[in-house]
């Protein structure tokens, strides 16, 4: 896998109180993927970027919300979710990823 193709795997860290919890207490991590990656993909790129152990691997498509934007109905995108297990005593840092 080509190093253009990981950073266009991993788009954003998904950030929420879940998550935080999660991470803190399981070592659980989220993170937004493109549409069209799979588990392989995402445990290849997490620990080439973040030089980690993975655990496993899941991904949940997350449907868009139906939203009235104005007199008219609108629907939020669609996208993906991928929640990273690490192995024990790891830790993801975010400031050591160079861009």
């Amino acid at each position: 896998m080509n190093d253009q193709r990981l950073y266009q795997i991993l788009l954003a860290p998904h950030i929420s109180e879940k998550t935080a919890t999660a991470a803190e207490m399981q070592g659980r991590h989220a993170f937004r993927i493109a549409t069209d990656a799979s588990k392989l993909e995402v445990r290849n790129a997490v620990e080439k970027l973040f030089k980690v152990d993975v655990k496993s691997v899941q991904i949940v498509n997350v449907k868009g919300k139906t939203k009235r934007f104005g007199q008219s109905m609108g629907k939020r995108s669609d996208w993906k979710k991928a929640i990273v297990r690490l192995a024990e005593g790891q830790d993801l840092d975010f400031m050591s990823i160079e861009g």
